[in-house]
């Protein structure tokens, strides 16, 4: 059976309780990186993606080089400390905020900006390639395998000329993540609690008459006033027809009176930890039995899936107790449901593993181990009318899932009334 989650201590740190213990946290994630590469046989790991360079580094990555990887990235080497190179000179600031790094693995970073500099990439990624193996050189593991996150044409033409045995990285590193340990937890519980918090100021302030966009505006003004509130990729609100098929965005439209709304807290960020929380509001009037009924097979569909989550179990214990996407919607196969029946990892990334859907799960299982974090979702609903959908988050103990988020579920919230 799931249970509720426990209580969170708190957002920032006291002398006189102990908290999340951030050099324990930072510690355990690279040794868990290290441990990793290891095991799949690498000498070293170069990552570019944001997630895998927090993971490793414990440094930040500022909003405007999200989704540009190269700006910035790590490797880290058999038997050395991890080696930052960092965009231009912000490694001044980092030996500043960073002590546990040391000061001369902090470096400045080669960039050809995704190919954004034409003729010069050539110049570039020599330069990057020539750093990355002086590197290796330095700490004896230039002659094994580097694990790699991402690889572009630059990179594959300048490693092979180079003699670099590139390999996939990506792998480790996913699997590094996945297992959090106690203060990764607590912070997964912290979040859970900010967007429950966002959610009950959205059912205070939501009425008929506004438009999609005021309600993601009012959050993010709610969310970013949080103390460690680093991101917030994105609040939905799907309104009416556009809550099914939910087109998982927000627009100018008007709410209502009788519109269903879906809002999700999606990769709300505190400190690096990211989350995914669906709700259902109804607003200035009581929703439809038909609505009603639609809601109660959605979440039963959730809590369905949430009684597999036990550790030992798999992936396909849980996709397994939902239809597919012909027996629910008629559609011809599962990838056109992709995300409709859903359950996807929670951390430093949006999607850590496990993940969990009929695409993938009942033929590649994954076994769910304590110390994973993730959500399950569900949705229903009539084409371009109205949708529902549903979605907890959970971090799973010895015992079983432990649900974190506590907004409520059982019933589609009503706001907005006379």
């Amino acid at each position: 059976m799931a249970t509720r989650g426990t209580s969170n201590f708190g957002l920032v740190g006291t002398d006189w309780q102990q908290r999340i213990n951030w050099d324990r946290l930072r510690t355990y994630r690279l040794n868990r990186a290290r441990a990793e590469m290891e095991k799949a046989g690498l000498g070293s790991m170069l990552v570019m993606y944001d997630e895998n360079n927090r993971y490793i580094t414990s440094t930040v990555t500022p909003g405007w080089c999200r989704l540009k990887p190269g700006l910035r990235y790590a490797l880290l080497c058999k038997g050395g400390e991890p080696v930052l190179f960092e965009q231009g000179d912000i490694g001044t600031q980092i030996n500043r905020h960073c002590p546990w790094l040391p000061k001369e693995n902090v470096r400045y970073a080669y960039s050809w900006i995704k190919g954004a500099v034409g003729p010069a990439a050539e110049q570039q990624v020599t330069k990057f390639t020539n750093a990355i193996r002086e590197e290796m050189e330095r700490h004896g593991v230039q002659n094994d395998p580097l694990g790699v996150d991402m690889i572009d044409l630059n990179m594959i033409n300048s490693f092979n000329a180079s003699g670099i045995d590139w390999r996939d990285g990506m792998t480790p590193m996913v699997a590094a993540r996945a297992i959090k340990n106690e203060d990764e937890l607590e912070a997964m519980r912290i979040v859970a609690a900010i967007c429950d918090g966002a959610h009950t100021a959205i059912a205070n302030y939501m009425r008929a008459g506004m438009q999609e966009h005021e309600i993601t505006a009012f959050t993010m003004d709610y969310l970013y006033s949080v103390p460690g509130i680093e991101d917030v990729e994105d609040i939905i609100v799907s309104s009416g027809p556009n809550s099914w098929p939910n087109w998982r965005h927000f627009s100018d439209r008007i709410i209502q009176p009788g519109d269903l709304v879906i809002i999700d807290m999606a990769a709300v960020t505190w400190n690096g930890y990211k989350s995914c929380q669906y709700r259902t509001y109804c607003v200035g009037k009581q929703p439809t039995q038909e609505q009603k009924d639609y809601y109660k097979i959605a979440y039963e569909w959730l809590y369905d899936a949430i009684e597999k989550v036990q550790p030992g179990a798999t992936t396909a214990d849980v996709a397994g107790v939902w239809p597919s996407a012909q027996e629910a919607w008629g559609y011809r196969e599962e990838d056109e449901a992709a995300a409709n029946l859903w359950g996807h990892g929670l951390g430093l990334a949006q999607y850590d593993s496990p993940v969990v859907s009929r695409i993938y799960s009942l033929d590649h299982p994954v076994e769910i181990q304590p110390g994973m974090s993730f959500a399950l979702e569900t949705q229903h609903g009539k084409p371009l009318e109205w949708g529902v959908r549903v979605e907890e988050m959970m971090v799973v103990n010895e015992e079983g899932p432990e649900i974190t988020t506590q907004f409520p579920i059982e019933e589609i919230t009503v706001v907005g009334t006379i």
